[in-house]
């Protein structure tokens, strides 16, 4: 059974080593370079400082996946909008990790004071898709071809819920 919790500093390698996979290998996210270790730091050291949430999903102690969010837009008007980011290990996609990991993190921004979680997902991301939709997310948004990645022009879709 997946456990949720916070992230802890000696959890940083394990979300490193998931993070850069997902650029490496995927259209998650629409980076080329992969972290560095004192990039992943300074991330987690900011979320901590601004009161944001990582949550990591565990089994046997193991770190399977994490999310957090943050602000939306640097602009104040977008003070109360943040946005989710979910990462889940190579093969351990599919088994419910990121349904785990994405129902506590709206409750913490709901508990936050947030009045809106947006999420933007490459638009060939299905099972993102599908997460998002089944926990109250709703399509607000496609931009075409607003990304270039693997020689490949990428569609990027914004879904929001409101809290």
């Amino acid at each position: 059974m997946t456990g949720i919790r916070n992230a802890e500093a000696a959890d940083l390698e394990t979300i490193l080593a998931i993070y850069n996979d997902a650029v490496l290998n995927t259209t998650a996210v629409y980076d080329f370079e992969p972290r560095t270790m004192a990039t992943q730091q300074q991330w987690f050291e900011t979320k901590c400082r601004s009161g944001y949430p990582v949550l990591v999903a565990v089994e046997q102690e193991k770190v399977l996946g994490f999310a957090s969010y943050g602000p939306f837009r640097p602009w104040p008007a977008y003070l109360h909008t943040m946005e989710n980011s979910i990462y889940v290990a190579p093969g351990q996609r599919g088994r419910g990790i990121g349904t785990a990991l994405l129902g506590p993190l709206v409750a913490a921004a709901r508990d936050g004071g947030f009045h809106a979680l947006v999420a933007g997902i490459d638009a060939t991301n299905e099972a993102s898709l599908r997460l998002h939709a089944r926990l109250g997310f709703e399509k607000v948004a496609h931009f075409r071809e607003v990304g270039r990645k693997f020689d490949r022009w990428l569609d990027l879709v914004f879904f929001e819920r409101m809290l």
